[in-house]
């Protein structure tokens, strides 16, 4: 992945916005100085890429709408060599761009004009999380969510109504949800990063394997906590748990 060999600053998070209005660069770059974040920006796709080959960065703003290279165009570029957060700007009620953007691999959107301590707290949470999954020494054995707890090594989960030790598919299927909580990943996503395998718009192998997963998550099956259907896009893990 680029970027992630790079010294890292243990002091500051780091930030990249990519976007065209400078003033509105130029201002979030100032609020997130209170979180103890940096920012960078740029104004063009084409720009914002060859930043991130330069420097390692724990999110990036991105907007749909820019000259030349728009935000969609950089996100699939992004998305080939990066797995960072990407929290994407959208136009309001423009219900197409939200669903395009997450099908297309963003973490989250906010639409334009937006509330900017609603803003800090998205970068702040996706960051949180983020960091919480590429420590950097390797120590992490457990993940704790609540009432949740995955044990890494044993390739267990302990949950309210037991300790089970899952099925490799399970395991990895969960893994990788759990990996990029919050985020919607599509059932070709997960069929081709779990299987390993080109999707051929088979969804009985993913049902049937978050089916049994929620019987040993869920308190109730039916009213998931933990793995939440995202009607016609895919699957998503809860990023309040």
């Amino acid at each position: 992945m680029v970027g992630q060999n790079k010294k890292r600053d243990c002091t500051m998070n780091k930030i990249l916005i990519i976007d065209d209005d400078r003033e509105l660069c130029a201002l979030i770059k100032r609020s997130v100085l209170s979180e103890n974040i940096e920012a960078n920006f740029c104004n063009t796709g084409k720009e914002g890429l060859q930043k991130l080959k330069e420097t390692e960065y724990q999110l990036v703003i991105l907007d749909v709408m820019m000259p030349g290279m728009d935000g969609f165009e950089t996100l699939e570029q992004i998305r080939k060599e990066n797995s960072l957060p990407i929290l994407m700007f959208t136009s309001k009620n423009d219900s197409i761009s939200k669903v395009r953007g997450l099908r297309a691999g963003a973490d989250d959107y906010l639409t334009k004009p937006f509330d900017m301590d609603e803003l800090i707290a998205r970068i702040v949470s996706l960051i949180r999380r983020y960091t919480r999954f590429n420590q950097q020494d390797g120590t992490a054995q457990q993940l704790v969510f609540d009432g949740l707890q995955i044990d890494l090594e044993n390739r267990s989960i302990t949950t309210g109504n037991g300790t089970f030790e899952l099925p490799p598919k399970e395991f990895d299927l969960l893994l990788y949800c759990v990996k990029n909580q919050g985020r919607i990943l599509t059932k070709q996503q997960i069929y081709e990063k779990v299987w390993g395998e080109e999707y051929f718009y088979d969804d009985s192998n993913i049902m049937a394997i978050i089916s049994r997963l929620r019987k040993k998550l869920e308190a109730d099956p039916s009213k998931p906590k933990y793995i939440q259907t995202i009607k016609g896009i895919g699957y998503r893990f809860n990023k309040e748990v």
